[in-house]
Parts: structure tokens; C-alpha cells; sequence
């Protein structure tokens, strides 16, 4: 299983997730780095872990606002191969990123969170312009319920969701509940992600959102998914290289 860091951009610096309450996410402090700006962070993570990719959530494009390209560019230039949520709702978004990532190899990922979503043809769509080799759905919850802006999806359970992606093409799967990220409590998707890797075993399953030591990692490990998600551990210093080394 694939160990990869969580990079959280807000305001442009790196903030420490919340349980999803993005208004108290504030610039994160860290023992791998000594300011929280995006580049300093990606160097952490590559000198300290050897990492070399990372899980970028652009929180401000999430919310509307004009992607960080310039914090992108520094994240890879320090040595990382980014999978960035930059809150891509629909075509035009998409076509203008994938014009811009054209010039950076290292923008390897694209991820569709069902959060951004505002229409459910944009799902195929999305799978079919970015191509299943990148395109990566993020089944964005809080507290076990899928958060959706979709009528027609507010009901479904979350393996149902599992299942419209895949139909769309996707063939790479994140299962993340915004309730868990930050909280160090441990992982709550465990029991989810059996069940999507039982009912789709060709999926590449990636998961995390609290946690906090090795033991956690082994249980997503045992849970079939084939990446952990990691962030607030690695800062606090509570999971260290030889708990990771035996993962990579």
C-alpha cells in the first residue's frame, strides 16, 4: 500500500484540516518544516519520508475561486507528482486545467469530488475529457453521507455513488469523510472500503482522514485499499519514517 501526503492549500499557504470545517483551518505547524508555505511543506515530506507524490486539496478553487497554479508548479518543482483537487465541476474547468497541466508532467492526477459536482452528466463527461488513467473520484463525505449538491443523488448510499463512477469509467477511487480529516480518532471509512473492494475489485482504492499511527495504516491496508491519505500524523510527528518505510 502507497503511503501519500495530504498538502491542504488555503490562502496560500498549507493549513491543518478541521473535520471539514474549513473556516477554522488555519496554517499548519509542523515539526518537517519551518513555515507552512507549499514548497516548504513539499520539501518535508520528499528530505524527510523520500515521498514522491502527494494529495493536493486546493481549498480555494473548491470554493470558487481561481486554482493555485503558481503553489502547484512549487509542490513539483520540490519533487512531488501531484493528484490536486482543484474543484472541478465541469467541462470548461477541466479543459482550461488540463491546458494548463499540459506543460507540467508532474500534475499527474485529477480529481472529480462529488462535492463540486453540479450535475450528473457531468460525471461521465469529466471521466471521458481527463481520460480514467487520471481521472481520479473522490467520494467526498461527512459523517457516512455523501455530500452532493445533486437532487437526484441526496438519497443514494455511498456504495450506490461507488457505482455511478464506475459506470461513468472511473477506474481510480478515493473514499474520504470530511468528518474524520484533522480529528486523529482514526479512520471511520474502513468498513466501506471492504465493501466497495469486495463489489469492485478492479478498482484503485485510496483512503485516510484520521490517522494516526502504523496500526491504522495495517487496518487500511487490510480493508483492501491500495493508499493511505496522511497529513495532520506526519506533522504532529507521531508517524515517522520507519512507520512508513515497510508501506513504500
Amino acid at each position: 500500500m502507497e503511503i501519500i501526503p495530504v498538502i491542504d492549500l488555503k490562502g496560500g499557504l498549507v493549513v491543518r484540516g478541521v473535520a471539514g470545517r474549513r473556516e477554522l483551518y488555519r496554517p499548519v505547524t509542523s515539526v518537517l518544516c519551518s513555515e507552512p508555505t507549499p514548497q516548504s511543506v513539499a520539501r518535508g515530506f520528499v528530505e524527510h519520508f523520500g515521498f514522491k507524490s502527494a494529495y493536493v486539496a486546493d481549498l480555494d478553487a473548491i470554493a470558487g475561486l481561481e486554482p493555485n497554479w503558481g503553489a502547484y508548479d512549487l509542490m513539483a518543482f520540490a519533487g512531488l507528482h501531484l493528484s490536486i483537487d482543484a474543484g472541478l465541476g465541469s467541462v470548461e474547468q477541466a479543459t482550461r486545467y488540463l491546458d494548463i497541466s499540459a506543460a507540467c508532467r508532474r500534475w499527474s492526477g485529477v480529481i472529480v469530488g462529488l462535492e463540486s459536482l453540479r450535475a450528473e452528466q457531468e460525471l461521465h463527461d469529466l471521466c471521458a475529457l481527463i481520460g480514467p488513467e487520471r481521472a481520479i473520484f473522490s467520494l467526498d463525505l461527512c459523517d457516512g453521507q455523501p455530500l452532493t449538491h445533486i437532487p437526484s443523488w441526496s438519497k443514494l448510499q455511498p456504495i450506490e455513488m461507488v457505482n455511478l463512477a464506475v459506470r461513468a469509467g472511473f477506474t481510480r477511487l478515493i473514499v474520504l469523510d470530511l468528518a474524520s480529516v484533522g480529528g486523529m480518532e482514526g479512520v471511520s471509512v474502513l468498513r466501506l472500503c471492504s465493501a466497495v473492494r469486495k463489489r469492485q475489485p478492479q478498482l484503485e482504492i485510496t483512503s485516510g482522514g484520521g490517522v494516526r499511527s502504523r496500526s491504522d495504516l495495517v487496518e487500511l491496508a487490510s480493508a483492501g485499499c491500495d493508499a493511505a491519505l496522511v497529513a495532520s500524523a506526519f506533522h504532529n510527528g507521531t508517524l515517522s519514517r520507519e512507520d512508513v518505510d515497510g508501506f513504500l
